[in-house]
């Protein structure tokens, strides 16, 4: 997401580069450039040239000291302002009652299903919420069926009443059955329709009416661009929701919708889904965003996603390892496993400062650690837990026995020590080094 957008901003505050002050002149080159990068990202029209006109006033109002260049500055405001545009803050849902009731609302295709499960799954392993999913989509069984699937992956009871066709009741049946069971989050997923029309915004009205959700947020595909914008205005006219969800924010979207949606509905965008697995979900920080966009990184992120897979206890078992020289490839494999369920690999490495600028255009294949993992499980534990016995003959029969070459399974072996060897340095370094040393090196997937 944002790859061409981050790019073409890169490239306008170029123009600026050499440049010993800010003039009108050159604020108006660099915000034509930068302007036609927004409308080419699929931004709103007005949104793109209410945004510039601001830039290039505060731009022109601001004095350049001499330690900071035109460039970095015009970067700077710009930052400053995608914040404002998308929503200033992250903002949280309303789950204040008991039970809480979030009703989704959106297009048929949109992905409002599988964000219920995964809204279901984030509140309950993040804010300890006991949730209870519904179904009332009465018209496509298949929904119903995936909602119980998706319950059963993250193990969470979805309510439903087949042979049922009216939704209004389905919904008060189910705040019922959550008062009565114990539930404190009751999550209602609607019918869709490939298009707007009356019959479903009469339905979802009256079901807003019946039960009076705390929260009702509206799903849109990111990849739909403009016509996300467009359907969420006349959404927001009949339902005034609460806050918008973009979905399939990892696809190959432009990131318009994202920037101009807050702005024509005047509605936060609250959570982004950003893969298909059920814990591909983030709350949306308009600075973070802002930052990414900008090639930034997003470092808290990935901090946070980091921390998710580490307990304070492994974190202390593993230093303890790196600090006797103890760690093998038993911990290595781990290691591997842990980074693979924080999440798309190209999403995390655009998170790291820099690193998403060296990336662009380049494709991160998802399987880079089958080779390694191959390799590491055709050694005995014995070898996993003392690297030291590899001799050459038990890497030849490695080599067979993960279909690998000898020279895949000699590397590996000598990219693993220069790593124990760094991560033993780290591990030991005394509190208060701000010097560490530099390490270049990374495990790098083989090709065959």
């Amino acid at each position: 997401m944002f790859e061409n957008l981050s790019e073409r901003l890169d490239k306008s505050f170029k123009l600026l580069k050499g440049e010993g002050r800010i003039t009108e002149i050159n604020v108006a080159e660099t915000l034509k450039d930068v302007r036609k990068a927004l409308l080419d990202a699929d931004v709103n029209y007005k949104v793109a040239k209410q945004f510039t006109d601001t830039v290039k006033a505060k731009a022109l109002g601001q004095d350049v000291l001499k330690a900071v260049k035109p460039g970095q500055l015009m970067v700077k405001i710009v930052h400053d302002e995608l914040v404002q545009l998308m929503g200033g803050i992250a903002m949280d849902i309303n789950l204040k009652a008991s039970p809480a009731i979030i009703l989704m609302s959106g297009l048929q295709g949109s992905g409002k299903t599988t964000f219920s499960g995964k809204l279901a799954l984030l509140l309950k392993t993040k804010k300890g919420k006991k949730p209870l999913l519904v179904a009332c989509d009465v018209y496509r069984p298949a929904a119903i069926e995936q909602l119980h699937v998706l319950g059963g992956q993250i193990g969470i009871p979805v309510y439903s009443e087949p042979g049922n066709t009216n939704p209004v009741l389905i919904a008060q049946n189910a705040v019922k059955e959550a008062r009565l069971k114990g539930y404190d989050l009751v999550i209602i997923d609607t019918a869709g329709r490939l298009a707007i029309d009356e019959q479903m915004m009469q339905e979802i009205a009256a079901i807003k009416t019946a039960v009076h959700p705390g929260e009702i947020l509206f799903v849109v595909d990111a990849m739909t661009g403009q016509d996300a914008v467009n359907t969420a205005k006349e959404f927001n006219e009949r339902l005034n929701f609460d806050g918008v969800v973009l979905t399939k924010l990892d696809g190959d979207t432009r990131g318009g919708a994202a920037l101009s949606i807050r702005t024509v509905v005047d509605k936060p965008i609250k959570f982004v889904g950003t893969g298909e697995k059920m814990d591909a979900l983030d709350v949306f920080h308009p600075q973070r965003m802002a930052n990414r966009i900008l090639g930034m990184g997003d470092i808290v992120s990935f901090v946070e996603r980091a921390q998710e897979q580490y307990t304070d206890e492994e974190a202390r078992r593993l230093q303890k390892k790196l600090m006797k020289n103890q760690f093998d490839f038993n911990d290595f494999i781990a290691q591997i496993s842990q980074v693979k369920k924080m999440g798309n690999l190209k999403d995390l490495a655009s998170m790291i400062p820099g690193v998403g600028k060296m990336l662009n255009g380049v494709d991160i294949d998802e399987n880079a650690f089958k080779n390694i993992e191959a390799i590491i499980h055709s050694m005995t534990p014995a070898e996993r837990s003392n690297p030291a016995l590899l001799n050459s003959s038990r890497r030849q029969r490695i080599a067979m026995g993960s279909g690998t070459g000898i020279q895949d399974v000699n590397k590996l072996i000598k990219q693993f020590e220069e790593i124990r060897k760094m991560m033993r340095t780290v591990a030991t370094a005394k509190p208060g080094m701000n010097k560490l040393p530099s390490f270049n090196k990374k495990i790098t997937p083989f090709k065959r």
